[in-house]
């Protein structure tokens, strides 16, 4: 597998510094078990490209018979709706031209299903950024403030 994140807790942009990663799983329009063999292979390329083309660290993925896990990493500029799109809609054009068959399996055309799952993944817990924020009163208790 190509390895297109580096293995960096955080990324920088001009204007941004962020770590948002996320979760994502969608699945075939009736879990239809089409994802195999040639397809799975072909589709985790496809996932490789949309990644890279689209500034999206693909960290890790699985493609299942019916369905798809991917772990990727995302500028804020990019909501988690907006990502789903991006790989759903271009790998559904790309595996249809690629494996036109793939139409006539699939009831009117359509390879995924309209849902999906998406969680959020970091690297420390909420507790310890809730202990973070708490704690930020106590250690600049000694700043005064000009109003």
């Amino acid at each position: 597998m190509i390895t297109i994140m580096k293995k960096k807790h955080w990324k920088s942009t001009p204007g941004c510094v962020y770590n948002i990663n996320y979760h994502i799983v969608y699945s075939t329009k009736y879990r239809k078990k089409v994802l195999t063999g040639e397809i799975g292979e072909a589709l985790k390329k496809i996932n490789e490209e949309i990644a890279l083309n689209n500034d999206i660290g693909l960290i890790e993925q699985e493609v299942m018979p019916d369905h798809v896990h991917l772990f990727v990493s995302a500028h804020p500029k990019y909501s988690p709706s907006k990502i789903v799109k991006i790989f759903k809609g271009g790998s559904a054009r790309k595996l249809f031209t690629k494996f036109p068959e793939l139409r006539n399996q699939l009831w009117r055309g359509h390879l995924w299903n309209p849902s999906y799952y998406v969680g959020t993944v970091g690297d420390i817990t909420k507790e310890v950024v809730e202990k973070y924020i708490a704690m930020q009163k106590v250690k600049n208790s000694g700043d005064t403030e000009d109003n």
